[in-house]
């Protein structure tokens, strides 16, 4: 299940486990000062294993350094509609499985809000299970680029799609009501 981090323990649950992935990455480590929510998931057996933040988007984001967001159409015709997608990470023995409460966590969070797009940069294999397995609507920016420690694929994902159409997602993890209270169960 996902959850908001909503105390100073699930704060530390959550930067260990993305800082533990960034660094067995080669990622450079960089908190970040501005956030609009933090997830973790929890395993059923209460063990923290997953994270996803998502940031405050804008032409002045760092992220448009990697690619150039900004300039989208989609981007541009959604003004205050966008948010940003980083430190989504599952601890190795974990992944490939609990990656649909990491999306489903973007998604209540992008219902709640009303938005209509998330920009980020994903790794390529990360980006193929995405499009392949998930059937994720997005759409790539540019081809891979070095950004702050390895390849990375600008993208934008399309959530108002998914939320909008959640029948067409078979792995979303969205309880009824968990646009009002973003829990999962």
């Amino acid at each position: 299940m996902f959850k908001r981090v909503e105390n100073e323990l699930e704060l530390a649950m959550f930067n260990g486990i993305w800082t533990t992935v960034w660094l067995e990455k080669g990622f450079e480590l960089e908190f970040s000062e501005k956030v609009l929510e933090r997830y973790v998931v929890v395993t059923d057996e209460g063990h923290y294993v997953g994270t996803t933040e998502i940031k405050p988007y804008g032409s002045e984001s760092p992220i448009n350094d990697a690619a150039p967001f900004v300039r989208h159409p989609k981007i541009i015709n959604a003004v205050g509609a966008v948010a940003e997608i980083d430190k989504m990470a599952l601890l190795r023995t974990y992944r490939g499985h609990f990656i649909s409460d990491l999306l489903s966590a973007l998604v209540e969070f992008g219902e709640r809000n009303k938005l209509k797009y998330f920009v980020t940069l994903l790794e390529p294999v990360l980006l193929r299970a995405l499009r392949i397995t998930f059937q994720v609507p997005l759409e790539k920016v540019s081809h891979k680029v070095f950004y702050k420690g390895d390849y990375v694929v600008p993208a934008i994902v399309d959530a108002e799609e998914v939320y909008t159409h959640k029948e067409r997602y078979p792995w979303l993890a969205l309880p009824l009501g968990a646009a009002q209270t973003g829990t999962s169960t």
